[in-house]
């Protein structure tokens, strides 16, 4: 009976989803592994975004659909908390609305962790995709390491992957929500426009990660979601936090060899080449203002890190003043931006 089988929770926060949010629910729909609630959080929508998950609510009692004024995505943590007070599952799945999971993505991860109770978490390979999903980019993670890096065993030996490579596809976590309970639920902190980042460190200090080597969901890539909206920032954020991680550990960084001096030049590269693309994003979107600004940023701040970058960044600096576009130069060279 179905009934054996853990309940797990899907919280899936949304805005302005319109043309995805129907694939997304699909998703779940098709899912091999009934045993689900679906909990929708609209931040107040201002298309048919809620109009069309009421709908599916009204269909299918496992779908609950909220709304709510809207507070951004800067207060996005109050949304999931919201969401995760509704839950009653075992387990917790994130799934935003404009993300679609394959079939039997519940069914592999729920096995997983019934089998390993050791693991806080499991995660997956997703693929980077085209709007429409007609295309896949490429799979994430794209660089396949030991195993037991991407499950954390031991217990934190995932940190330095981490911090370098962010590279845990949102769509793919499935939490065991007593963990998730035990560190009050989901963090956002720092400025940073997500809770997955800063949750799933907080997660590996605390267990093991069961990691699933094979595809389970589309991750859409596309102009105007969070990723190319606010790199720059983002970049700036993960530092802060990585820094306050390194200040309440500091023994689990140097038993990686992980020193400040170490992370300030990683961060230092990165938020060059943040801010370069955050350029070439703005560009992209006709923001030249924006795009001068970010560009100027890379260019001046950090010294001599990342000179190739620094000089992308004054052609695209230039291209902005003539209202340009640095992209045909970019797919000329195979890395269109949304790839």
């Amino acid at each position: 009976m179905i009934d054996n089988f853990p309940l797990v929770s899907i919280i899936s926060p949304t805005y302005n989803h319109e043309k995805y949010i129907a694939d997304c629910i699909e998703s779940v729909l098709n899912q091999t592994y009934s045993n689900w609630e679906m909990i929708i959080i609209d931040d107040g929508s201002t298309d048919a975004t809620f109009t069309i998950a009421e709908k599916y609510a009204g269909k299918d009692n496992r779908i609950q659909a909220y709304t709510q004024k809207n507070i951004g995505i800067f207060r996005l943590g109050e949304s999931y908390n919201f969401a995760l007070s509704k839950c009653r599952g075992k387990y917790i799945a994130i799934l935003e609305c404009d993300d679609v999971w394959l079939p039997e993505k519940l069914s592999i991860q729920v096995d997983v962790l019934e089998k390993r109770p050791e693991c806080v978490l499991s995660w997956g390979k997703a693929y980077l995709s085209s709007v429409d999903l007609s295309e896949n980019y490429y799979l994430a993670p794209q660089n396949m390491d030991d195993e037991k890096l991407f499950n954390n065993k031991p217990v934190g030996v995932f940190l330095k992957r981490f911090i370098y490579s962010t590279l845990i596809p949102a769509l793919t976590i499935v939490i065991r929500k007593e963990k998730l309970d035990e560190i009050g639920g989901f963090i956002q902190k720092h400025g940073l426009p997500l809770v997955d980042i800063p949750t799933t460190l907080e997660l590996l200090l605390r267990g093991e990660f069961a990691f699933v080597g094979q595809p389970l969901g589309h991750w859409r890539i596309y102009p105007n979601q969070v990723t190319k909206t606010y790199t720059g920032q983002m970049t700036a954020s993960y530092y802060l936090l990585i820094q306050e991680l390194m200040a309440r550990h500091p023994g689990l960084f140097e038993s990686q060899g992980l020193t400040k001096k170490e992370i300030d030049n990683h961060f230092a590269d990165r938020l060059v080449v943040s801010y370069s693309r955050s350029g070439r994003y703005k560009l992209i979107r006709k923001d030249f203002k924006g795009a001068r600004k970010d560009y100027i940023y890379s260019i001046t701040h950090y010294g001599f890190h990342e000179p190739v970058w620094k000089l992308r960044s004054l052609v695209g600096l230039v291209m902005s003043w003539f209202h340009g576009d640095v992209e045909w130069i970019a797919k000329l060279i195979g890395n269109a931006s949304y790839k």
